[in-house]
């Protein structure tokens, strides 16, 4: 019995010996296990690490496309349906081994995932960083950057005025800064007029003893212009305008104290360089949504064309007084006004969608000459003295209309009313004020960027105005 206990006794002796040895020998063994552990959940953050740059980089790609897109619907340009930005693509067998989710070859694919981080390891004392590096955060870093530029390029373009067909002389959408357009137009113009001259004495309202003198006449007038402008900044422009003109005139009528009543066709035409013109326009406020744009004009215009009193007038010696002779139309047609003026307008734009309303209000300023004479046939001169042509005051109103992206659509009224002219100080005979009237349609179409084309039809409401006119214009824009 006592050897037995002895025997037990040796045997828990032994056993507490050998226990610390035993342990010690484990714990190697579950340190290199939790070591083993460690890397591969180090392994997993480097892939997650790896996947979530991966989607930050495609949602920054993702960021830019939209911010481009906002920015050609700003400038009114249409947007294609395979321009538009796709969603990010993200590697879905990389995606479904992060989720658990993945398929028959996801399981060795996230082992060989694991393990390549694993062999390359670092020892336990230096943990890999959060960051596996400087890469993706450097276009995070230029986002906000990239987005303030962007929002500023759309404050500048929501402060100009919106775009519209254009029906008048002045455009009201001022060119941006460091662009040219180069602007090449037809304008044609007809227009008839009926005058009868009634020489004698009525004895009774439908009995008249005397003469009659009726005259027609009928204009044709082409125009064709060159026009240039470029923006000295994005609120102000400049533009030089060089126009040809070609003009027909048909006169028919009976001469008085003739006693026959044989009439007589005069037909006369003229065809040269026209007044050149030179413009600049500011706009004055910001404006925006509900709110008026208004821009500042200044026009001159000189007197390249032939004026007037260059040409011959079919009269012997005198157009005026006594003993005239001849018809005292010119033989040739002017193509300029033979005086120098300046104009002043003011234009305002107001959008309020899908609409925009706009109008303008301008006066023109005729500066007078002095020894002015007329040159009739055989070379002779006949003085006329001092002449002031009237001034014009003039306004139209109107409203445009976007059909779609490309195409849009303007209706407006011209008006001017020209003062009576005066020749050395009195008013001359048989002057009087006009008044020039006309509803205008247009309709513009963008093809491009860089090239739309604007029709302009006319329609003259008084006797004094065209009865119809039609401009075509393309611009270009560089």
């Amino acid at each position: 019995m006592s050897n037995h206990v002895a025997r037990l006794g040796a045997a828990g002796l032994a056993a507490m010996l050998l226990a610390p040895v035993a342990a010690a020998q484990e714990a190697p063994a579950s340190a290199q296990d939790k070591t083993a552990e460690l890397a591969t959940l180090k392994a997993e953050l480097a892939a997650q690490r790896e996947l979530v740059d991966k989607l930050m980089r495609e949602l920054q790609a993702q960021r830019t496309k939209i911010e481009r897109i906002e920015e050609r619907r700003d400038g009114a340009q249409p947007v294609l349906a395979e321009n538009l930005a796709q969603p990010p693509r993200i590697d879905d067998s990389l995606l479904s081994e992060q989720r658990g989710t993945g398929g028959q070859n996801g399981g060795a694919q996230g082992n060989n995932v694991a393990q390549a981080p694993a062999q390359n390891q670092r020892p336990p004392s230096t943990p890999a960083p959060l960051n596996p590096g400087p890469a993706p955060s450097q276009p995070a870093a230029r986002a906000p950057a990239q987005a303030q530029n962007n929002t500023a390029t759309r404050n500048q373009k929501d402060q100009r005025p919106p775009e519209v067909a254009p029906l008048f002389e002045a455009p009201g959408v001022l060119t941006p800064r460091g662009k040219y357009i180069l602007e090449p137009a037809l304008q044609f113009g007809y227009s008839s007029s009926n005058r009868v001259a009634l020489v004698g004495y009525t004895v009774i309202p439908a009995l008249l003893i005397g003469l009659v003198d009726v005259r027609e006449v009928k204009r044709n007038t082409f125009t064709g212009s060159i026009t240039g402008r470029t923006g000295l900044s994005n609120r102000m422009e400049v533009e030089v305008k060089v126009p040809y003109v070609y003009r027909s005139d048909a006169t028919v009528s009976r001469e008085i104290f003739t006693g026959t009543a044989v009439e007589r066709v005069f037909d006369t035409s003229g065809k040269d360089l026209g007044d050149i013109e030179i413009a600049g326009r500011y706009q004055l406020n910001n404006g925006g949504p509900d709110k008026a744009y208004y821009i500042g004009g200044l026009r001159y215009k000189s007197v390249t064309g032939k004026g007037p009193f260059e040409v011959v007038t079919d009269c012997q010696t005198r157009c005026i007084g006594e003993n005239v002779t001849g018809t005292g139309l010119p033989l040739s047609l002017p193509t300029g006004s033979g005086f120098h003026s300046l104009q002043g307008s003011l234009t305002w734009l107001f959008p309020s969608d899908p609409a925009v309303f706009f109008g303008n209000l301008s006066y023109l300023h005729n500066f007078k000459r002095s020894n002015v004479e007329r040159l009739v046939r055989n070379g002779i001169r006949e003085p006329l003295g001092e002449l002031a042509p009237g001034g014009i005051i003039g306004f139209n109103f109107g409203m445009g209309l976007a059909l779609n992206d490309k195409a849009s659509l303007s209706l407006g009224y011209d008006h001017s009313t020209v003062a009576r002219m005066k020749q050395n100080g009195r008013t001359v005979p048989g002057s009087v004020r006009t008044q020039l009237g006309t509803l205008l349609l247009g309709y513009s179409y963008r093809f491009n960027d860089k090239r739309s084309l604007s029709v302009a039809v006319g329609a003259g409401v008084t006797r004094d105005t065209p009865d119809v006119s039609l401009t075509v214009r393309m611009p270009l824009s560089f």
